[in-house]
C-alpha cells in the first residue's frame, strides 16, 4: 500500500470517527440554521423555552432507554407504561377516580404530589422489572415481551379511568409541569438533572462499565463473572423508573392524565436515542447523544409546525430519519473497521 494510499485510508477513518462524535450536534445546529432563516421568530428565547418544555417529557424517557439500547434491547411499551403511571399518579393525587371531569380541586382527598410521584416512579419501575424477568427468565425476545406490555400497560389504563381522563390537580403538582425556575421551565430542569445523573451513572461508576460491557458481548461479560441477567433486569427497571417519572411531568403540565397518552411516543423516544449515536446492536452510545438527539427532534417537531405542516407529515419525516440515521451508523462503523 502506498504512503498515499494509508493517508487517504487514515484521513476516511478520522473523517468517519468526527461524524460519529460530532454528525448529530452539527445536523441539530444545521436545523436551527433553516428554521430561523424560514423564519426569524423561531430563535425568540420563549419559542426555544417551549422546545425544552417538550423535549423534557420524551426526553426522559430516552434517557432510560438510552440504558436498555446500550444493552442491544429496546421497549416498545414506553408509551402505554406512561398512560399508566400517569393514570395511577392522577388516582393518587385525587384520591380516587371519581369525578374525572372535574377540573376543580376543591373538596379533593387526595395525597399529595409526593405521594403521586412516589406511585408513577414505583409502578413504572416495577413494570419495567416484570418486562425485564420474562425476558430473561423465559428467554423471551425483548421486542416481544414489550409489544405484549404496549397492549397490556393500555389495557390497565384504560381499565381505572373507564376510557376517560382524571383532571385537576393542585398547584403544588402543576407546579412541576407548567413553573418556571427563572426564566427555565421546571420540566426542563428535571430533564438536565437526570441526564447529568444518567451521564455520571454510564461515564464513571462499574455499573456503566457493565451495561456497556453486556451490550458489547454478552456472553464475554458473562464468562467474565458479570451477572448479565441482572444487569439486564436493571436496565428495564431504569426505563420504567423514567416513564414514571416523565408520566407525573406531562400530568402535571396538562393539568391532566389521560388514557390516550403517549401514543407513538415509543418511535420518537427510540429515534431520539439512535439519532444520537447509540447503536441498537448494544455497547455503543452515550447520554449527550441522546439528549442531542432529543433536542434534535425536538427543533425538528416545532420547526416543522412554524412552518405550518402537518402531524401526519411530520411523523413520516421522523421516521425516515430513524431509517436514515441507523444505515448511516452502520456505514460509519464499517468504515471505521476498515
Amino acid at each position: 500500500m502506498s504512503v498515499t494510499e494509508q493517508s487517504e485510508r487514515g484521513g476516511g477513518i478520522n473523517f468517519a470517527r468526527l461524524l460519529m462524535s460530532f454528525g448529530p450536534l452539527l445536523f441539530l445546529a444545521a436545523l436551527v440554521v433553516v428554521f430561523t432563516v424560514l423564519k426569524p421568530s423561531f430563535i425568540d428565547p420563549i419559542n426555544l423555552f417551549n422546545i425544552t418544555r417538550q423535549i423534557s417529557i420524551t426526553g426522559l424517557i430516552a434517557l432510560g432507554m438510552t440504558f436498555v439500547i446500550l444493552t442491544a434491547g429496546i421497549d416498545l411499551s414506553v408509551g402505554s407504561l406512561l398512560a399508566f403511571c400517569g393514570m395511577v399518579a392522577a388516582v393518587v393525587a385525587k384520591g380516587g377516580a371519581a369525578n374525572t371531569l372535574s377540573l376543580s380541586t376543591s373538596g379533593t382527598q387526595g395525597y399529595g404530589w409526593f405521594a403521586a410521584l412516589l406511585a408513577a416512579v414505583i409502578v413504572g419501575a416495577a413494570a419495567g422489572g416484570v418486562q425485564g424477568l420474562a425476558i430473561t427468565r423465559l428467554k423471551v425476545p425483548p421486542f416481544v415481551v414489550t409489544l405484549g406490555g404496549l397492549t397490556v400497560f393500555r389495557g390497565l389504563t384504560l381499565t381505572i379511568s373507564n376510557g376517560g381522563p382524571i383532571s385537576g390537580f393542585d398547584a403544588s403538582m402543576r407546579w412541576f409541569g407548567t413553573g418556571l425556575i427563572g426564566p427555565v421551565p421546571v420540566p426542563a430542569i428535571i430533564f438536565a438533572i437526570a441526564a447529568i445523573l444518567c451521564h455520571i451513572v454510564l461515564r464513571y461508576t462499574r455499573y456503566g462499565r457493565a451495561v456497556y460491557a453486556v451490550g458489547g458481548n454478552a456472553e464475554a461479560a458473562r464468562l467474565s463473572g458479570l451477572r448479565v441477567d441482572r444487569i439486564l433486569v436493571s436496565v428495564y427497571v431504569i426505563v420504567g423508573f423514567f416513564a414514571g417519572l416523565a408520566a407525573f411531568v406531562l400530568s402535571a403540565r396538562l393539568n391532566s392524565s389521560e388514557a390516550v397518552a403517549g401514543i407513538g411516543y415509543e418511535l420518537t423516544v427510540i429515534s431520539a436515542v439512535v439519532i444520537g449515536g447509540t447503536s441498537l446492536f448494544g455497547g455503543i452510545g452515550s447520554v449527550g447523544g441522546t439528549v442531542v438527539g432529543a433536542a434534535l427532534i425536538g427543533v425538528l417537531q416545532n420547526g416543522l409546525q412554524f412552518n405550518n405542516v402537518s402531524s401526519y407529515t411530520q411523523s413520516i419525516v421522523i421516521g425516515l430519519i430513524l431509517i436514515l440515521a441507523v444505515a448511516f451508523d452502520r456505514w460509519l462503523k464499517s468504515r471505521v473497521r476498515r
